[in-house]
């Protein structure tokens, strides 16, 4: 990987003033996308693209980041539960890989295990209908990403 990728601090360090981080949730047929507040507090859900091709992908998320002040970039690592990485974890790096050649943007990995679950538990619980969990559960699991790598970032 590139000098690109930094540890959550770096990416904190790395930040301009009034910058915003997003945090992304790559699946195979959505990205979900969450912003954080400027003063990376508070990760609120932003967007759920659906994939085509990576470039079309990719051209949104640079709107999306010009539009928004962004900074810099939390992406959701899914890693096994034993913690190797499998093919999603593989793919999601071969996406911030060629997105590098985008972008100039730092970047942070941020385990994402269990958080598409965590974001269904909770729609689930405030009985929220099937096709509006399929509407917002990505974006949410963005935002669920980006506020675990906010707290972290907190608390170094």
């Amino acid at each position: 990987m590139s000098d690109n990728l930094k540890t959550p601090g770096e990416l904190k360090s790395a930040l301009k003033r009034g910058e915003r981080l997003m945090g992304v949730d790559l699946g195979s047929k959505t990205i979900g996308l969450a912003l954080s507040d400027l003063s990376l507090t508070v990760a609120t859900p932003l967007e759920t693209i659906r994939r085509v091709k990576f470039t079309a992908d990719a051209n949104r998320m640079l709107e999306l980041i010009a539009q928004h002040g962004v900074g810099g970039l939390v992406v959701g690592l899914p890693l096994n539960m034993d913690g190797s990485e499998g093919p999603s974890a593989q793919s999601a790096r071969a996406f911030v890989r060629n997105f590098e050649k985008l972008s100039p943007l730092p970047l942070a990995f941020w385990d994402e295990r269990l958080s598409t679950a965590a974001v269904t538990r909770t729609l689930l619980e405030a009985d929220t209908s099937r096709a509006r969990r399929a509407e917002v559960v990505d974006k949410m699991a963005a935002a669920y990403i980006l506020q675990g790598a906010l707290e972290r970032m907190r608390s170094l």
